[in-house]
Order: structure tokens, then sequence, then C-alpha cells
């Protein structure tokens, strides 16, 4: 009877009604509950979210967690995720569980704080049972991230975060924990610096009184610094460790601790372990050993604060005590190899200030001898001088130019003969993604044995779409036709509607009237795209067709001629149907750059008899039109193309297909673009095969957006136009020049690919790369220093000579630019680093001659990195060459 009345409370809501029906109950009262619980849990995973429903789910969450006799089904019911938003107080779950034994409570605390933060089980609970079992405090992730959250919360009690924590019984153990859980520091850093009274001053003021350990905290703070992570984690590790203030005793007792993180950790706590070295050293504190040992690593950093200043704190010790100089001059010429020619300047002017303190048969003479290798040419013939060295020639060493292998064309394989072959591939392709000639591949396959034993091919396919998000939807939902008529989504929409989750109307609907969107740059080519894949996804259903005529004779999307007349033979024999949008595709891609070959191929088309045959003979005979005229426009700091009509692609070609030909403008077609995705973009250039220069100027509103405010981009398609046919011409260039200036270093990289790509394959045009640069850099859309991050890596891959030509484009206009500006304050920032890429450019590739303004640079008073780098740029193009 008592049962009949726990549930008949639970299921009205009565949690209290519940809890106290419960602790009259027997075990095995309880037991015999939890199938009608479960049965009615069942129920509100189902019925609809009610205020009534909520409260069943409270009252529903505190009796199973009361029936359940074991403390690992006890555990799982009150974690539950479907139960984590209507929960029952701590408050009952507490009064409900308090009469268990206190190792069964220890049990089911220590299980519910093994969950993850994600369960979010409340701290109370928790802290609860905890008192009620007497058990060890945990120290698990969510129990450390509900102590700190319960003690941070701090208005709630009117008392303050010192205050709470001088009250907690478990304060040693729980700041502990806190500092061995990374995943609750993680996740908690944004709270530790929260208003008056914040953690860093309660800790220190504990730690002040006694009631934390102060050597023990010390080491924590230390110990976790050490172990690396996130930098707004280590920030915090880092001030508290400074609220501390260290004696400095307690400093010397941890100098290895500071040495390694001076040369291992994040630039802020690299900074304040020199600085607390450097303090020690010149106190006489540590060895002038430990000094080299620490020296070492931090010269080997690439942040250049922190080298100078160590470059400093050795020059003091070497005044101060110049016996130190055989141990550390070696050490300051490792610093000859850093990137930066500054730094290796002033490791060789301190060099220089000392090497008279090194004997002449000193090994750390001979050491320093050995290191002038890695200076920069003009700077080794002077240090080779200063240790009466024989400079082995004065023109310095000319590196061979190193460039990518030129990428070349490669025939896909034939489309997989077995539908589990096939099934294998298109898992892949669902899972990863892929380039054009495995997703061509894959999609004549599907069509292909959809056409001759569709049953087996779905019994194959049925384990891959098992997941896909379309699969056994209701058909009354509209969602799924939604969906792909805003885009196809590639072969998914094929998929789809070989297994008839896409309704009829929607297929009949794109293939008429096209896409219901797109009115972006980029909408001529994703059409395109979309529209034969449509047509396919339409025609499976209605009258399949054979197999594809538009696949790819090469990975490049180029369609041999030959090949596209067999196809259209066994299409006439076999009496079927060409699709309209694949057999354009396939004439946008057929190739007709050997008017020979193209002739004999239209003979062979023209005897086929078929409308489509003479359509081709028609086209592989006519004069292949040029690009389409192109007109510069700019857009504020931008520089942008605009494309005339192209009358080829029209008439007789498909609507979605027209707009290809139609005219590209800068100010119109700027609505919702959906083409963010790689995936899509990839298979873009090989929709015009040959002619990279119409998709190149699609992108450009995009590059020039990103790179000018700074936005996300994905420049990852700039490799792949590289390698494609076609000329390189003024789109493709303005594409690369905003891509060498981009935002995130990833889009660099891509584009410095790029760059090396098309220079490998002699359609780098370097002159007009740097004057497009030139003229984007004094319209303020790129950033020198990016463009001087981006050519250096392209340099740094051996591509010096590359990497000159383009900054002999660059430079001229620049430095005009800085003789006109009055004082050159906006010329002149970020000039030096452009100019020490070219210095270096210059010396490692051997080039030599004059350039413009460089002289009235180098000739400017003072020692800036521009003057410094001017000077260093014209000895190297001035001097002689080596004999």
């Amino acid at each position: 009877m008592s049962g009949e009345a726990l549930l008949e409370a639970v299921r009205a809501g009565r949690t209290v009604e519940a809890a106290g029906l419960l602790d009259g109950m027997t075990d095995g009262e309880r037991r015999s509950c939890l199938p009608a619980l479960n049965e009615l849990r069942k129920g509100l995973r189902s019925s609809q979210w009610t205020w009534a429903s909520r409260g069943t789910a409270a009252a529903l969450h505190a009796a199973g967690a009361a029936c359940h006799t074991g403390a690992a089904g006890a555990a799982t019911w009150i974690a539950g995720a479907d139960m984590r938003w209507s929960q029952a107080s701590p408050g009952v779950l507490l009064h409900v569980l308090g009469d268990r034994e206190t190792d069964w409570l220890a049990d089911l605390t220590h299980r519910l704080a093994a969950r993850p933060v994600t369960s979010r089980i409340p701290f109370e609970l928790l802290s609860g049972l905890v008192g009620l079992s007497g058990c060890e405090v945990p120290t698990t992730d969510a129990y450390v991230r509900g102590w700190f959250e319960h003690i941070g919360a701090s208005w709630r009690g009117g008392r303050s975060v010192v205050q709470r924590l001088r009250r907690d019984p478990h304060l040693p153990v729980m700041v502990a924990a806190l500092f061995e859980s990374p995943e609750a520091m993680g996740q908690l850093t944004w709270m530790f610096d929260q208003g008056p009274g914040n953690w860093y001053d309660a800790l220190a003021e504990l730690t002040a009184e006694g009631v934390l350990d102060r050597k023990v905290l010390l080491d924590l703070c230390v110990a976790r610094l050490l172990r690396g992570g996130a930098p707004a984690e280590q920030r915090i590790f880092l001030r508290l460790l400074t609220s501390l203030a260290p004696t400095r005793e307690e400093e010397r007792e941890r100098s290895a601790d500071w040495t390694a993180m001076a040369c291992q950790a994040i630039p802020a706590v690299a900074w304040h372990a020199q600085a607390v070295l450097a303090a020690l050293v010149l106190d006489g504190e540590l060895t002038t050993g430990e000094l080299a040992e620490m020296s070492s690593g931090v010269l080997f950093r690439t942040e250049k604060k922190l080298v100078r200043t160590q470059l400093v704190l050795l020059g003091k010790v070497l005044k101060r005590d110049p016996s130190t100089a055989s141990v550390l001059l070696p050490v300051v010429a490792e610093a000859f190899g850093h990137e930066d020619t500054d730094v290796q300047e002033r490791a060789l002017k301190l060099v220089e200030r000392h090497v008279a303190a090194l004997p002449v048969q000193d090994g750390g003479r001979a050491r320093v001898g050995e290191l002038c290798a890695d200076l920069s040419p003009g700077l080794r013939s002077r240090a080779l001088r200063l240790l009466g060295i024989e400079d082995p020639g004065t023109g310095g060493t000319v590196h061979d130019e190193v460039l990518p292998p030129v990428p070349e064309r490669t025939r896909p394989a034939a489309a997989p003969e077995s539908v589990a072959e096939l099934a294998e591939e298109v898992g892949a392709l669902l899972a990863s993604g892929g380039g054009v000639a495995t997703f061509e591949r894959a999609l004549d396959g599907l069509v292909r044995h959809a056409h001759g034993d569709r049953e087996k091919l779905l019994e194959a396919l049925g384990p891959v779409v098992a997941r896909c998000w379309w699969k056994d939807r209701d058909p009354g939902y509209p969602v799924v036709d939604r969906v792909f008529r805003e885009s196809a989504g590639g072969l998914e929409i094929v998929l789809a509607s070989l297994f008839e989750q896409v309704s009829m109307h929607t297929l009949h609907a794109a293939v008429q009237k096209g896409s219901t969107t797109g009115t972006c740059h980029h909408s001529a080519l994703s059409r395109a795209v979309d529209a034969r894949l449509w047509e396919a996804a339409f025609r499976l259903r209605t009258d399949p067709m054979p197999f594809l005529l538009a696949t790819p004779s090469w990975d490049t999307g180029l369609l041999e001629p030959d090949d596209l007349v067999a196809r259209l033979a066994e299409y006439r024999r076999l009496d079927a149907r060409p699709g309209q949008a694949d057999f354009a595709q396939a004439l946008l891609r057929v190739r007709r750059d050997d008017p020979a070959a193209a002739a004999a191929s239209a003979a062979r088309a023209r005897a086929i008899g078929s409308p489509e045959g003479s359509r081709l003979a028609q086209w592989l005979t006519a004069e292949e039109p040029l690009l389409p005229t192109g007109r510069r426009r700019t857009s504020g700091a931008r520089i942008l193309l605009e494309l005339g009509e192209l009358e080829e692609i029209q008439g007789l070609f498909p609507k979605e297909f027209r707009l290809l030909g139609r005219p590209l403008t800068v100010f119109k077609d700027h609505q919702y673009c959906r083409h963010w995705n790689f995936g899509e973009q990839r298979h873009w250039p090989a929709v015009v095969p040959g002619r990279r220069e119409l998709v190149a100027a699609r992108l450009l509103s995009d590059l020039s957006t990103a790179a000018v405010e700074d936005t996300r981009m994905n420049a990852a398609l700039l490799p792949l136009l590289a390698e494609a046919d076609g000329p390189a011409g003024e789109a493709l260039h303005l594409c690369l020049a905003y891509g060498l200036g981009a935002r995130r270093s990833e889009d660099r990289l891509a584009a410095v690919d790029a760059l090396l790509v098309l220079a490998a394959r002699g359609q780098l045009d370097a002159g007009r790369l740097g004057a497009d640069l030139a003229e984007l850099v004094r319209r303020d859309a790129l950033k020198k220093s990016r463009l001087a991050e981006s050519l250096r890596t392209a340099a740094a891959t051996g591509a010096y000579a590359t990497a000159w030509s383009v900054l002999c484009g660059l430079l001229p206009d620049l430095l005009a630019g800085l003789a006109a500006d009055g004082a050159g304050a906006n010329a002149a920032h970020g000039l030096g680093d452009l100019l020490a890429v070219a210095a270096d450019c210059a010396e490692r590739s051997g080039a030599r001659g004059d350039l413009a303004h460089l002289a009235e640079t180098a000739e400017r008073r003072g020692s800036s990195r521009m003057v410094t780098q001017a000077r260093r740029l014209r000895t190297a193009l001035t001097r002689e060459a080596a004999a």
C-alpha cells in the first residue's frame, strides 16, 4: 500500500509527501517500486514539458535515488542526463538518503564526485554527503569546481572569499586539489580575479597567517608554472606567486625552476623568471656556469624582447668580471643563429667589446669562430675579421633556389566495380571529404550501380548512411526538403534521393527552377555544382542514367575530348538520354588547347548523329575565347575586380550555368552567402578547368574583406588554384596578395604555398604581385608586418630568389612613400621587417644591383631597425660577387 501511495505522490509532483512516505519504507518495499518508477521515467522522456511534468520529475528524482539500495544504482539515477533539468533539491536528496550507513554514503559520494563536470552534480549535495558519511573529501574535477564556485559566491552569505576560506575545514586539501586539477582550473580562470578581496589576496593573507603552509603553496605555484598550460591559466598562477612575494632565499632555493621557466614557459612567465634570475646574478647569487646554462636556453627563444634583455644581462656581467668571457662569450655567440639579424648584430657587438679577454688558444674563441657560420653574410665577414679568421669569400654563400616540385596531372581511377568498394568510398567521403577526383569517382559509381542493380546498392549503402541526419526522417516533416533546396550537400542529395528521403516535388522543382538561394559572388560556381547533383538525384528516381558524361579524365577537372566522344557514342548505343546539366559540365571541362586533336574528336562526335554529338563538334571547333575583360574597382581600402560578359557560356547552356558567363560586379550581389565550407569550395576550380581566373575573381571579395577587416577567412583554395590550369592573371595575383597579408597564420601559410607553386610552374608574375602588394599597403589594406612574415616563410623554404623578386616590386613604392611622408612615421612602421627579409634574401640569393629609393633610406640618421636594415640591404646589393 505504501508503494502505491508513493507512486501516486510522485505522479502528482508532491515531493515533500513522497519524502515522508520513503522514511517508513523498508529496503524491499523500496526496491519493489523501481519498475514502476522506471516506467514513469520513460514516459516523462517523451511527454510534453510542462510545469506539472517538471514537478513530477523532481519527485521522481528523489524517489528513485532513495529506492535504489545499491550505491552504484543510486549514483547513476541521480546523475541521469534526462533528469538534469528538473532535479530534486540537494536538501530533499540528503533527507531521503540520510538513513543509509556511512560506508554506503561514502561510496555514493565518491561515485558522484567522479562524474564529469558536465554532469553538474550540485556541490551542496556532494558536500552534504561528505558531512553525513564523514569520508575523506573528494579531489575530483567536479568536486573541486563545485567547491571553487561555492567559495567564490561570497555575495550569498555576505562573507568575503577569505572569510569563507578561513571557515572551511578542508582548506589545505582543497587548495592543493585546485592546483592539481587542470580541467577545473581551465574552466574557472575567468572567476579567479573577481572583485575586491579576490582569491589572490585571500590566499596570500591566509598564508601570512599560517593557515596555509607557505612552502607548500609556493611549490604548488612553481610546479604548475613548470607544467605549462593555457596562457590564461598560467597568468593566474604567476600572479598568485607574485602575490606571495617570495623572499630572496626562497627564490635562490628555486633557481633551477626559474631557469626552466625562462627557457620554456610562455612569455609572461619567462619574463618574470628572467627578472628573478637577473637579480640573483647581479647580486652574485648564481655562478657563471648557471648563468651560461640559463642564457643558452633564453637565447634560443624567438621572443626578441627576452633575447635582447638576456644579452644586456650578459653584457653587465662581462663588464663587471672580464674573466667570465671564456665561459659566456661562446654562449653569446649562440645568438648568431637567431632569425632576427638585429639580435645577431647585438650579439656580435657584445663579442666585439669583450673578445680581447679571450686568449688566442682558448677553446671559447674557437667555439665563437664556429658559430660565425650562422651569421648573415654581411655580419659573418665582420665577425671573421674580428677573430682573425680568413674570410672564404666577400660575397658569402649563394644558395640554390629551392622550389616545390611542379604538380603533375594524374588520371583518376575508374568508378568502383563492386558496390562494397563503392560503399566504402562513399563512407570515407561523408566522414572526411575528398578531392575532385575522389568525389567524381564516387558520384559516377552511384549513378552506374543505381542503373545496374539498385537493390544491391541500397543494401551496401545502408550501414553507411545509417547516421546521416536525413535518414529515417518523418516524411511529413519538411526539414529535409527545405535543407536540400538551399544546398545539395554534395553526395548527400544523391544518397537521400536513392533512399527516397527527399520528395520528388523538391527534386523536380530543383531541376526545373534551379536554386532558390544564392546571389552572392560564389553562386555561379555553387549553382553549377548543385545543378548537376540535383539532376543526378532526380534521374535516379525517374530515368536512371547509365553513367555520367562529365566525369573528368584528369584530377584537375579537365576532360579529354576522346573520352567524351566515346561516352556520347555509348549513350547513343543504349538509347539513353543525357542529362542537360551533366552535358553542360562536360562541355566546360573538355580540353580544347590542342586544335588538331580537337578537330579530329569533333569529326567523330559529329558522326555519332545525336544532338549532343553535334553540339560537342561545334564546341570543339569554335575558337576558344579569351577570358572576359576585367576592370579594377576600389571599395574603401580594398581593390577588387569586375569581369565582363563571357558570351560563350550563354545560349544553349542551362540556366544555372549561364551565370558563369554573366558580368561580375563589385557593388551588387552582396546578399547572404552560405559558401563557407572548404569541402564545397574545393570543387569550384573543376567547374571551369583552364579558367581559374573566373574562380579567383569570385573569391576576391571574401579574401579582401578578411584581410582588411581582420575577419576569419579560409584561404585553403589558393594552393588548389595555383595547381589548376589556365592563365594566372590579375585576379589570382590579387587573391594571393590578400592571402599573404591575412590575419590568421594558417591563411598566410596557404598563400605562401600558392606563391611557391606558381613560382615552380613559372607562372608567378613577381612584378605584378609586388606592385599589388605595394598599392594595398599604401591603401592600409595590408599590414607590412604580416607580409614580412609571409615572405620570410617563403624564403625560409629555400626560395630566396622568388621572395626577393616579389620584394623588388614591393619595396621601391614603399621607400618612395617614406621619402614623401614628412616625418615618415606612418610609412616607416613595419618597413624595417620587410627590409630585413629583403636583406636576407639578397645576401643568400646573390642579388646585385640598385633598388630605387634605397640609398635615401640608408643615409638617414639614427640606428632604427628600418635604417639598419636598409644599410644592410644596400651593402648586400653592392657587394662584389665571390670569385
